[in-house]
Parts: structure tokens; C-alpha cells; sequence
């Protein structure tokens, strides 16, 4: 499908971006390309295929939690710049 220069505008207003004329037909030419893909894509035969939410396993890569060594607590407050009775002190947020 081939966008006309007046369509490319059109997009570029509804999201609200700005184009010169030489970024509108350099959107054409990248549109219309991407545009003519899906045709392909959409003459590929998927109805014997089941609709899926998720098209890879289900594995974490997330590492198990553990517990391991932490600083002291006089280690964490050694760079604050406001400290009082070994807390952060803070400005006030709310009044």
C-alpha cells in the first residue's frame, strides 16, 4: 500500500509531530514499505493456527532470591550529608 504525501501529513498531525517536506517523503517511502509487508504477512494461511498470548516458554531469568552479606549500617550512613540518631535526615515533604 503506497501513502500519498497528503496521508503522511495526516499521520504526522494526529501525532502531533512536526516533518519538513524532505521527513515527509522520507516517512512515505518508509510507511509504504512497511505498509506493503503486512500485505505479504497477511496472505500467509493462519487459520489452522490457535491464537496464543505467549509464543515462547514461561522461564524466569530471574536469579532465586538469597539472602547474602549487607553493609553496616554505619558503612550506609558514612556518605549522608544530614544524619540524626542514625536515620537520613530529610526536608519535609508534607506540612
Amino acid at each position: 500500500m503506497k501513502l500519498n504525501h497528503e496521508e503522511v501529513k495526516r499521520i504526522a498531525l494526529l501525532a502531533r509531530v512536526g516533518l519538513s517536506e524532505e521527513e515527509t517523503e522520507k516517512l512515505r517511502t518508509q510507511l509504504s514499505s512497511i505498509l506493503e509487508n503486512f500485505e505479504i504477512l497477511q496472505e500467509v494461511d493462519t487459520s489452522k493456527v490457535l491464537p496464543t498470548a505467549q509464543v515462547i516458554g514461561m522461564d524466569t531469568v530471574m536469579r532465586d532470591d538469597a539472602a547474602g552479606p549487607s553493609l553496616t549500617q554505619s558503612d550506609i550512613m558514612a556518605n549522608a550529608p544530614k544524619k540524626e540518631e542514625g536515620f537520613f535526615r530529610v526536608k519535609a515533604v508534607l506540612e
